[in-house]
């Protein structure tokens, strides 16, 4: 009886739902910025495409094994689940640490002070960074600006639009997701229809070296991020087996054609080795060589949706880590329930805000996100090397989808994940070394919650 009436996560999301997903979490600011540094290690047209096409090839590669995984463990949580069964719970733990302190909670707090710096644009007050108050914590002084109050504020609008559960969450996913793909489009359509650009641009060669191509893969990949989105609600997609393969090909693949589309277009305005010298924002600077006057006003607002899709996609992805390290007791309990009307791990999203909250209001925490930012290669590196241990491990579980490439493509990816990573530490070391430092600090935590649960289970 009680089993009957516990409530649970409701499979409501649609493979579009899950896929809209993918997008909100893959495109945000950085394809309107680090296309500079890409030109800037590969001064050439073909070899700035080649290093989009590779790195979007590898992006597919990998959702394709994450399909595969989240087709046989079609549960809440993403990598956590796929690590702790193939390599044990103390890697998964890790992930899923990591994911917390960093990976989603700090993504949402610098998204959050960014789409506030934007909103100042038309209300400068917004994006006033002048502390108010400051709240002398110990190691960790918490700042009161304008522009925190703002982030805090997008923060918890969206917070309380996802605890409400998925009937208003898709909606308004789906909503900023359509409205940053129409604006991209609109951008795209009117480039290359009337904008005044040079074809010529697209096939002008210039100086390519392997290690450039190496370090711009680092900025590639890590604009692609994101493409593993719709698996961490693999629990809340109907018919997971078919649909969470769809919809990680689908978005992931939607994502690779629009940055393909548009660096095509950056070089159609600006050629290649002039590209990495552009000064500001890079879609003014486009759109002024194309259309002869800038798009401040309009790119600003566009930014603005396209963080708040972002910043929406996170609030809705990362509870369910929580969640899932709840459920096997390794996160504090109450991010284990579930809302009886809305259906949602309401304590979980309201943890990951709470923390996000703390991270605005600190400057220092915020480097967190930079430390860690390699951690995401690596995890996703380290989670598609699952499909081979799986695959070995239990060769009889039904599998509703196959990696498609396998053994190749997933092989790939692990090398060059891995290639990624050593790179960035050896000429990164310290905030990699310090991103490291961050991982280790969930082996004590880890085993502090397995001996709580222990003691708990013992008193019962």
């Amino acid at each position: 009886m009680a089993a009957e009436t516990t409530p649970s996560l409701e499979r409501r999301l649609g493979p579009i739902d899950a896929a809209a997903i993918v997008v909100s979490n893959v495109i945000g600011g950085g394809i309107f910025f680090l296309p500079i540094i890409i030109a800037q290690l590969v001064p050439s047209a073909p070899g700035i495409m080649l290093v989009w096409l590779f790195g979007g090839a590898l992006a597919f590669a990998g959702a394709m094994a994450y399909a595969e995984l989240a087709a046989l463990r079609p549960r809440a949580g993403g990598e956590y689940v796929y690590l702790r069964d193939a390599y044990g719970p103390l890697v998964g733990f890790l992930s899923g640490w990591t994911s917390f302190v960093a990976g989603f909670s700090g993504a949402i707090a610098a998204s959050a002070l960014a789409l506030a710096e934007y909103i100042g644009r038309f209300a400068p007050i917004a994006g006033d960074a002048t502390p108010i108050v400051t709240i002398p914590l110990p190691f960790i002084p918490l700042v009161v600006s304008p522009r925190s109050i703002v982030a805090l504020a997008a923060i918890l609008l969206i917070t309380l639009v996802h605890q409400r559960g998925l009937g208003p969450g898709r909606i308004v996913q789906n909503v900023l997701a359509g409205a940053k793909v129409s604006f991209i489009l609109l951008f795209l359509a009117l480039g290359f229809g009337v904008g005044d650009g040079q074809a010529g641009n697209l096939a002008t060669a210039g100086t390519m070296t392997v290690g450039g191509v190496l370090l711009a893969l680092v900025p590639v990949m890590f604009s692609y991020s994101g493409w593993n989105a719709a698996a961490y609600v693999a629990e809340e997609v109907r018919s997971p087996g078919r649909n969470v393969p769809l919809a990680l090909g689908l978005g992931t693949l939607a994502v690779v054609l629009i940055y393909l589309a548009l660096n095509a277009l950056y070089l159609y305005a600006v050629p290649a080795t002039a590209l990495g010298s552009v000064q500001g924002t890079l879609v003014d600077t486009v759109a002024e060589r194309l259309f002869g006057f800038a798009v401040g006003s309009v790119s600003a607002l566009f930014t603005i949706i396209s963080i708040a899709a972002s910043v929406s996609a996170m609030v809705l992805a990362g509870p369910r880590v929580y969640f899932a390290m709840a459920r096997d007791g390794l996160f504090t309990a109450p991010a284990a329930r579930i809302h009886p009307r809305f259906h949602a791990p309401v304590s979980a999203i309201l943890t990951q805000a709470v923390w996000s909250g703390v991270l605005v209001l600190s400057g220092s925490l915020s480097q967190l996100v930079s430390y860690t930012g390699f951690a995401i290669i690596l995890f996703s590196g380290v989670a598609v090397a699952a499909v081979f241990v799986l695959r070995r491990r239990e060769p009889d579980a039904p599998r509703p989808f196959r990696a498609w490439g396998y053994p190749l493509a997933p092989a790939v990816f692990v090398l060059a994940s891995a290639v990624i990573v050593v790179n960035e530490i050896v000429r990164n070391p310290r905030p990699s070394l310090a991103g490291l430092a961050i991982i280790a600090l969930g082996v004590p935590v880890y085993w502090w919650m397995r001996r709580s649960r222990r003691v708990a289970a013992e008193s019962v």
